[in-house]
């Protein structure tokens, strides 16, 4: 076969190994859903935390001194961005708000960056938090306290209040976007199950027949293509293209030494 040959077969080969990662990265980022469905209102607990989706505008009313809560749901190499914003009465003191993240665990997740504790001046008519947590991993050892698949919890509260203010009316604002990090934060592993309350009762009842009770599923948000939809990674394009670079490096050392033909007679 001649190098020709070699090198077309070679580029088509990286060609097919590309395409499929062209076309994941094409694909649209969760969509946002419509705003007429948006959800108008917060939990005030883990247990009655608002489920919205990515891409999803959130809103609550509420009064100073209360905790507000909403869940979401994050697959491994996303890296979620929560930012909410709260609109504050016309008259008021100083008053420090502040925005937390925990995961299906409820262990509270450290920010890369963001404003994740903010103080409005006196008068101040809103104030904006982010918390840009870091990268969802698909697996991670047991004492590690690192973001895994699952539902996660955002809480927003005020921490620093003077008792004149306690119990003003305020309204606030969520939304969480996420970027598809790619083959850089794959891991070899990955969960048996998201980080998802309640999903052990419900696995389990799903043998169960259908004349059965419905078992009670504390949270029911998931991706829209469903968990660890990411398996696709730009890691596998990488190592195809590099297979075939040390091919082609193979056959060009061989034909460059084998010589031109057969060694003439002394």
């Amino acid at each position: 076969m001649s190098i020709t040959r070699v090198l077309s077969a070679a580029l088509l080969a990286v060609g097919l190994a590309a395409g499929p990662a062209a076309a994941d990265d094409a694909s649209p980022s969760p969509s946002a859903s419509d705003d007429s469905a948006a959800p108008t209102q917060a939990g005030t607990s883990f247990r009655t935390a608002t489920e919205i989706d990515q891409g999803q505008q959130a809103t609550a009313s509420g009064s100073t001194g209360d905790y507000l809560y909403w869940s979401f749901p994050a697959d491994a190499g996303q890296r979620p961005d929560v930012k909410a914003t709260v609109k504050l009465p016309d008259s008021h003191a100083g008053q420090t708000w502040q925005l937390d993240v925990y995961d299906g665990l409820r262990r509270r997740q450290a920010c890369q960056y963001g404003a994740q504790t903010r103080t409005a001046a006196q008068g101040a008519a809103s104030v904006e938090l982010a918390c840009v947590m870091r990268t969802v991993r698909a697996w991670s050892e047991p004492w590690a306290d690192d973001p895994l698949p699952g539902t996660y919890y955002i809480r927003l509260t005020v921490v620093n209040l003077t008792s004149a203010d306690l119990g003003q009316p305020v309204s606030a604002e969520v939304k969480v976007d996420s970027k598809d990090i790619g083959g850089s934060a794959a891991v070899d592993g990955s969960l048996a199950k998201p980080l998802v309350p309640g999903i052990a009762v419900k696995s389990e009842s799903d043998g169960v027949s259908s004349s059965s009770t419905k078992s009670a599923v504390l949270s029911s948000i998931e991706p829209d293509d469903g968990w660890s939809s990411g398996w696709w990674t730009d890691r596998w394009v990488w190592t195809g293209i590099g297979g075939v670079l040390a091919a082609l490096a193979g056959i060009g050392g061989y034909a460059l030494t084998r010589g031109s033909g057969r060694p003439r007679g002394v």
